[in-house]
């Protein structure tokens, strides 16, 4: 496991964390999470009652390894120790065992989180109302979120047409969005994540509108020409693959030489929405 230590803060208290880049996952020490949840003193007694608790798990399930791993992480000392580790669901499930106050907000969005699934399972709409007001409580402009929307609608298109095909679910997917962003971006899915600054976040809710409309055209090019060329293979479909992306990518060279400016930018949503802020703010002040 290829990975990259942090130091994550929970209501101001430090917890060490690593991220997986094969996996984009975090990972998180599980004694870090109980000493702050459970008000330890230090991470000695947090170490202990995890002990307990890990014991009365085990029991209980009869396999620790579906709850956490180990990764060594920088102790105190500042050596590297084996230590207990669990990603995001896992960890979840953990704090449900741990009677304390601070971990009811944790049970109580799962309870939402769970409810909410199932109302958009009988009605797919609530899930784009929701996704609508999730994105304006973060500074996206409406402009953007139409734009967001639609492009969601293209990738289920897309992903459809790849069923159709008989393209498997997961990597496969991956592989196809992997090669459609290589070609019309001229970098990978990784690369373009990296450049951005961004590790578990969704690329496209990164993206600039010019940015987001490209990859939307790649992925339309891409449903348009596949349903065309009817491909039978897997390695039919790359080849589909390549060549929506490469429409969007002509495009977007078209676009550079017009502007003279790329069209691939650095910037990610947090620094976009602070933009578009400062913005209104300053017209606001002007307006006075």
């Amino acid at each position: 496991m290829e990975n990259t230590s942090a130091i994550q803060l929970f209501e101001d208290q430090p917890i060490r964390a690593a991220w997986d880049e094969e996996k984009e996952e975090w990972y998180f020490s599980i004694v870090d999470v109980v000493r702050v949840l459970t008000e330890q003193p230090d991470t000695r007694h947090a170490a202990k009652y995890w002990s307990v608790l890990k014991t009365r798990i085990k029991a209980e399930s009869g396999q620790l390894t579906t709850i956490c791993s180990q990764l060594k992480l920088k102790s105190a000392d500042g050596k590297r120790y084996l230590t207990d580790v669990a990603d995001t669901e896992q960890l979840l499930r953990i704090i449900q065992s741990i009677p304390s106050p601070k971990a009811e907000p944790f049970k109580l969005w799962l309870a939402q989180v769970g409810r909410e699934r199932i109302e958009e399972t009988i009605d797919p709409e609530l899930a784009i109302d929701r996704a609508l007001e999730t994105y304006l409580k973060k500074g996206y402009t409406r402009e953007w979120i139409n734009q967001r929307l639609q492009a969601i609608q293209v990738r289920k298109e897309l992903t459809d047409e790849w069923q159709d095909r008989g393209v498997q679910k997961g990597v496969e997917y991956a592989i196809l969005t992997d090669e459609i962003t290589r070609a019309w971006s001229g970098m990978s899915t990784r690369q373009y994540k990296r450049l951005k600054g961004l590790k578990k976040e969704n690329l496209r809710d990164n993206m600039t509108t010019t940015e987001l409309v490209l990859n939307m055209l790649a992925e339309t090019s891409t449903t348009d020409i596949s349903k065309a060329e009817q491909p039978q293979s897997f390695s039919e479909n790359m080849d589909v693959a390549r060549k929506g992306g490469e429409v969007a990518g002509i495009a977007r060279k078209a676009l550079e030489e017009r502007t003279g400016k790329p069209v691939i930018t650095a910037k990610n949503a947090t620094q976009l929405n602070a933009i578009v802020t400062a913005l209104i703010e300053d017209a606001a002040e002007k307006g006075k």
